[in-house]
């Protein structure tokens, strides 16, 4: 059975947050790495998110997936967006990265689409 994005998402939150309470110095140094990254410049943040979405696509890292796509959603990124941001993946990463595309990648859209379309 496949697994819940939401819990997904959930765990690795949970899990950052302790990780960063175990070494306080590490887990905050990734994340001001992280917000120099995604800040946007010649990229916007959408754009930003849906290339960290098919980097965890590559690199098959359910965590990554689940976090990215949510913060492209989040971002303002369409459904369509994220389809061919996995296609992209697909056509670099082949056939392992399509079993995560059809299955965790698809979920997630699913899920948490709806959150973020205007009503």
């Amino acid at each position: 059975m496949a697994r819940d994005p939401r819990e997904i998402f959930n765990e690795f939150r949970s899990g950052a947050k302790a990780w960063g309470e175990v070494h306080p110095e590490c887990m905050p140094a990734f994340t001001e790495l992280s917000k120099a990254a995604m800040k946007p410049g010649a990229l916007d943040y959408k754009t930003k998110e849906l290339i960290a979405a098919a980097v965890g696509l590559a690199a098959r890292c359910e965590y990554c997936i689940v976090h990215h796509v949510y913060a492209a959603l989040k971002a303002g990124a369409s459904r369509q967006e994220l389809i061919e941001t996995g296609c992209v993946a697909n056509l670099m990463g082949g056939g392992p990265v399509v079993t995560y595309t059809a299955t965790l990648f698809l979920d997630t859209i699913n899920t948490f689409a709806p959150d973020f379309e205007k009503k």
